[in-house]
């Protein structure tokens, strides 16, 4: 099973939902949130640089410049992101951003994987 967390509002450059890190770059730059939220987010964001690699494709050509449109998934066995996406959750719904946790068994045609984090090409059918 694969773990995505989402808000309603599309990402320009693959059309599905964005995920939590593009709503909290959004929120920062909006300049509504308070010191101490932005010195949580710096805070939760320096723990995935650190725990979570960044994968290294988001397309399906392996050639450059390919148009990303990949989406990365959680492993359900990474608990310890998933338990820090719920920070970035709360943190976000603290400002009435609305987020939704999807499950999905088959998120579509893996173009990167490692121990944590998928991502993946959606199928017809997926989830996102």
């Amino acid at each position: 099973m694969f773990i995505r967390f989402v808000i309603a509002g599309r990402d320009k450059g693959s059309g599905r939902r964005q995920g939590l890190f593009q709503a909290a770059a959004a929120l920062r730059e909006s300049g509504r949130m308070s010191a101490a939220d932005l010195e949580r987010l710096d805070e939760l964001q320096r723990w995935f640089d650190e725990h979570l690699a960044r994968p290294e494709r988001f397309s399906l050509s392996p050639r450059a410049h390919r148009k990303a449109q990949a989406i990365s998934w959680f492993r359900d066995s990474a608990s310890d992101q998933i338990g820090r996406m719920r920070d970035y959750q709360a943190l976000l719904e603290s400002y009435e951003i609305a987020v939704e946790m999807l499950r999905e068994k088959r998120p579509g045609y893996v173009v990167y994987e490692d121990e944590h984090q998928i991502v993946a090409y959606p199928f017809a059918d997926t989830l996102c």
